[in-house]
């Protein structure tokens, strides 16, 4: 029998390995990257390019879907947000009249959540300055069902989201009232790692960080004009193509070039944008002298962000939270007992109903995990933890 010579082909992986440190994030890294310029010829789709920024006509994209195109016009979407400036505007995307009625059932809602009380968080605004309502897409679909099937039946919202990331998507909105003097946002980047500060960010390896974007879809329409007096979102178009960018948007040096570098796009009402939530961003001062700036902001996430099965966690931790003070008591490392809390709790502090579990000194609410891991500095006893995993249970649930 003749010998068979194998060879191994080597090829460079898919992402980034290893880790990511805050140290190594220089901006004349993230300057060679904001060198790259949008050229309207790769996109032959569009209908022009402001500050960068790929526009879109609304009606000659449907033209287009009608003709059967889709699955261009979605290649080109996806190579927009990933190779491209990270963000697009469809002009024109919604009706007026459907976005007036969006409108007065937003204003009902804001006004009874007013009347209740209680603050109100923003990840990165000053909590209570502008008016916000979380969760809007259920309850809109409570207050005016019939309104929600006309907004979220547009074709553009499904395009872009099934174009970044497939069927079965699912949505999120949270409306956003910036008033008048009302400040803008720091620059950030979004969910999920957007949510979590430069530690926390790196300890997740660097392939994570490449899969974090393509997990999730950011996108904003306009409900009123917005020119630029009004504060709509800066961007750094490309931005999101920086490795570092989770970790280096905290650093001074990065956010100052952010406040002097950035473009504003001035929106007309029923424009919809959409970006990659990993471009560098931030919502503006509304330095207007009377208009009420409104955008729907539109959370889009993946489908496969699920674990296989489902488990009670709260019922798991619960079961193991005495063996766990055993172990520590009987001389267990107390990392290898936050091994077994990792495999318990819930580490993550999302989906919550935003409304109960409020980020109002952070940007987001404790993890169930985190309940344990005080508890065991503590050693609370099973029956006071048990209390606390079932009021933040309730903080979770969407009514």
């Amino acid at each position: 029998m003749s010998a068979v010579a194998h060879h191994v082909t080597r090829r460079t992986p898919a992402f980034p390995v290893g880790a990511l440190h805050a140290e190594d994030c220089h901006l004349e890294d993230l300057l060679e990257i904001l060198q790259d310029q949008t050229d309207l010829a790769d996109y032959p789709y569009a209908s022009g390019v402001e500050q960068d920024v790929l526009v879109y006509d609304a009606a000659r994209v449907r033209e287009a879907l009608a003709a059967g195109e889709s699955t261009n016009v979605e290649a080109e979407l996806a190579r927009a947000w990933s190779l491209g400036p990270g963000i697009i505007v469809f002009t024109g995307a919604f009706e007026s009249d459907v976005i007036d009625r969006v409108n007065a059932a937003y204003e009902r809602i804001i006004a009874a959540e007013k009347e209740e009380g209680g603050p109100k968080g923003d990840h990165f605004g000053e909590p209570g300055a502008n008016d916000r309502v979380w969760n809007a897409l259920e309850k809109l679909a409570v207050a005016d069902p019939e309104v929600f099937v006309d907004y979220y039946s547009n074709d553009l919202v499904a395009l872009g989201a099934r174009a970044w990331l497939g069927p079965a998507y699912q949505i999120t909105v949270q409306p956003n009232v910036v008033r008048p003097g009302g400040k803008g946002q720091t620059v950030h980047r979004d969910y999920h790692l957007g949510f979590m500060d430069s530690a926390q960010a790196a300890r997740f390896p660097a392939h994570v960080h490449a899969l974090s974007s393509v997990l999730t879809l950011q996108g904003a329409v306009a409900h009123v004009d917005m020119p630029v007096e009004s504060g709509p979102t800066l961007y750094l178009p490309h931005s999101q193509k920086y490795t570092h960018g989770y970790l280096g948007y905290w650093i001074p040096q990065f956010q100052d070039y952010f406040v002097a570098n950035h473009i504003q796009l001035p929106l007309r009402k029923g424009d919809l944008v959409w970006f990659n939530p990993a471009l560098m961003h931030a919502a503006g001062t509304n330095v207007s002298a009377d208009i009420q700036r409104m955008a729907n902001l539109l959370q889009v996430s993946s489908a496969f962000g699920r674990a296989m099965e489902s488990v009670d966690r709260e019922r798991v931790v619960n079961a193991v939270y005495p063996a766990l003070l055993g172990a520590l008591e009987a001389g267990m490392p107390r990392a290898l007992v936050d091994h077994a809390v990792a495999a318990s709790a819930e580490g993550y502090a999302f989906p919550s109903n935003l409304d109960r579990d409020q980020p109002v000194e952070g940007m987001a609410p404790p993890t169930q995990a985190d309940l344990v891991h005080t508890a065991l500095d503590t050693r609370e006893s099973p029956e006071s933890l048990r209390d606390r995993l079932a009021h933040q249970a309730w903080t979770k649930l969407s009514h």
